[in-house]
């Protein structure tokens, strides 16, 4: 036993340097704006620790102004879409050279993806909102498979469908991956977030119940205070409310989305998914038919219809009056 424990210590010590993940692109059934596009990028990479500190609602002080798109950035989702996540070690992407992409494999627990209804998803003030967990995944103890596993497995995606009866209009997505390899002790568990800027369209009229962030977590809940390594979990009880359905029967799986990045120097192909690009406050999404509609004003990856288009990466250009 005393030899099993040292060991867990030393593979949680070993993973902890470089214990960074950034939630950086959403997917709507199959189609992307691009890389950070109407995502509240935090500040950095790293983990919020202090379940009772603001930053466990979007991460961090705030928005990265070096890398966060036009603060107009609103990914459009017709409801009962499926939805992506995409996540990465760094906060420029993928790396196939990193081992820690997307995520380093010993930093294991459950995933989770929130909504908050907003009248305005561009609102700077994530304080007081009201979150409705809509998925989660967390340990299969017949397997001991965690959801981060799959997660690893799967290049850093997560698929999830959106509830139909939820009302229309704007919301913050909030997606979390929860890092168990050093919760044994109070405050060692690491939370990594993000929050996207969505608007649903269609939908429903249900009222789910809701939490607040901060608020939702103790940091002695129990799977958050967890020694996962020794004795073998029997049972792991994801933290905060089990999530919203339509029907009130919590999904077993996440559906499997197909995906094609495409930039304008290189394609990368993870099945069948389309990157498409976007500027001022709407992005551009699909519906379920994959038929891809953009905003007014963009009409090629160098061109506007008005202006002048300012090229600033693979993943985002702008047009400039």
């Amino acid at each position: 036993m005393v030899a099993f424990s040292k060991l867990a210590a030393v593979v949680a010590l070993a993973g902890s340097a470089s214990a960074h993940t950034v939630f950086q692109r959403l997917w709507v059934n199959g189609v992307t704006p691009g890389q950070n596009v109407g995502i509240r990028v935090p500040l950095y990479d790293g983990p919020i620790t202090d379940v009772s500190h603001n930053g466990i609602i979007c991460n961090g002080a705030g928005i990265n102004p070096m890398r966060q798109p036009p603060p107009g950035a609103i990914i459009d989702v017709p409801i009962s879409s499926t939805l992506t996540m995409e996540w990465h070690h760094g906060t420029e992407g993928p790396n196939p050279l990193d081992s820690s992409d997307p995520v380093d494999p010993t930093h294991k627990g459950p995933i989770m993806v929130y909504l908050a209804k907003v009248d305005d998803a561009l609102t700077p003030t994530v304080t007081g909102l009201k979150w409705f967990k809509i998925y989660e995944d967390g340990l299969d103890v017949a397997t001991n498979t965690w959801a981060v596993d799959k997660f690893v497995a799967a290049k850093g995606y997560v698929d999830f469908k959106l509830p139909s009866c939820i009302p229309p209009g704007n919301y913050l997505l909030r997606g979390e991956l929860l890092a168990l390899h050093g919760a044994s002790g109070t405050g060692g568990a690491q939370f990594y977030m993000s929050c996207a800027q969505i608007n649903v369209i269609g939908g429903g009229n249900a009222n789910p119940p809701t939490v607040n962030f901060p608020g939702a977590y103790s940091a002695t809940d129990p799977g958050i205070l967890v020694n996962i390594y020794y004795p073998p979990l029997s049972t792991y009880v994801i933290p905060g409310p089990r999530p919203f359905t339509c029907g009130g029967t919590q999904p077993t799986s996440s559906p499997t989305t197909l995906r094609t990045s495409t930039t304008s120097s290189r394609t990368t192909t993870t099945s069948s998914r389309t990157t498409t690009t976007t500027s001022s406050r709407t992005t551009t999404t699909s519906s379920s038919s994959s038929r891809t509609t953009t905003t007014p004003n963009w009409t090629g990856p160098t061109t506007c219809a008005q202006g002048t288009c300012k090229f600033s990466g693979d993943y985002y250009s702008q047009c400039l009056p």
